[in-house]
């Protein structure tokens, strides 16, 4: 699931999971982070879910996907956009 709340110029996207599915941490990469998975991993929030977030430009588009344990790529199924290799948001 994806949140977002504009502030100003800047649109604050929170990317959330279940705490448990994927089992094992499971960060978010993607344009934004250089696809370095090491930049954004979920935590817990403490409410049965996970979630990281990122403050992105107002009115741009961007390509992610989570990456979990083991090499486990997936995409996130309420993005905005698939185009069969990456989901898409736009801000």
């Amino acid at each position: 699931m994806l949140e977002r709340k504009r502030q100003g110029n800047r649109t604050e996207v929170t990317f959330v999971l279940p705490e448990d599915t994927p089992e094992g941490p499971v960060s978010v990469v993607g344009d934004f982070n250089h696809w370095n998975p090491a930049t954004h991993p979920l935590a817990s929030r403490g409410d049965g879910t996970r979630a990281a977030s990122v403050a992105l430009p107002a009115h741009t588009s961007h390509s992610f996907r989570y990456l979990a344990a083991g090499d486990y790529w997936f995409d996130d199924p309420d993005a905005d956009h698939h185009d069969g290799t990456n989901s898409h948001l736009h801000t």
